[in-house]
């Protein structure tokens, strides 16, 4: 599948529909936040049951994901990985959407659902990490495009922290 123009909010809209329990991490969770920042895929830790997972399957059906392969094959997604805490990497027709059973040091969705918060978007309620949290995952994997995000970051906390007199 050709790289489609990425829309976190349509994608969003399908998880929801199909009752997919999820948290929003990486780029997408910053723009929930005010972050003004650019990205181009969606991150996800997704609860991991055999429910969960069907939901997702079929919300990744109608997104037609398939795993993101180097030869352009559609390698279409397997629920067995998607119980697993790896990562899921998918090309879908709103954007590359990644399905990750855990993030950071293991945190799986069970560990970040009471910490998250919530947002509305399009309509539909998404649970998110905290902007502190995001900033931790990023410092810890430490790639170049996550160090790069993290003045943006910061500097958005800081902002908000200002706002709800906490500066």
């Amino acid at each position: 599948m050709p790289r489609a123009a990425p829309d976190p909010v349509r994608a969003l809209k399908v998880l929801g529909q199909h009752g997919v329990e999820f948290i929003v991490v990486g780029n997408v969770s910053g723009v929930l936040h005010g972050a003004p920042i650019a990205t181009f895929d969606l991150d996800i830790v997704h609860e991991r049951s055999p429910a969960n997972v069907e939901r997702l399957m079929a919300a990744l059906g109608e997104l037609r994901a398939g795993y993101r392969d180097l030869t352009g094959r559609h390698l279409p997604p397997r629920p067995e990985l998607l119980a697993l805490a790896g990562h899921n990497l998918f090309r879908t027709d709103a954007g590359d959407l990644d399905a990750l059973g855990s993030v950071g040091k293991g945190l799986s969705y069970e560990d970040l659902l009471p910490r998250s918060v919530a947002f509305e978007v399009g309509g539909t309620e998404v649970r998110t990490i905290p902007l502190e949290l995001l900033i931790e995952l990023k410092e810890q994997a430490g790639r170049p495009k996550d160090l790069a995000a993290l003045p943006v970051l910061r500097s958005t906390l800081k902002i908000l922290r200002e706002g709800h007199g906490e500066g």
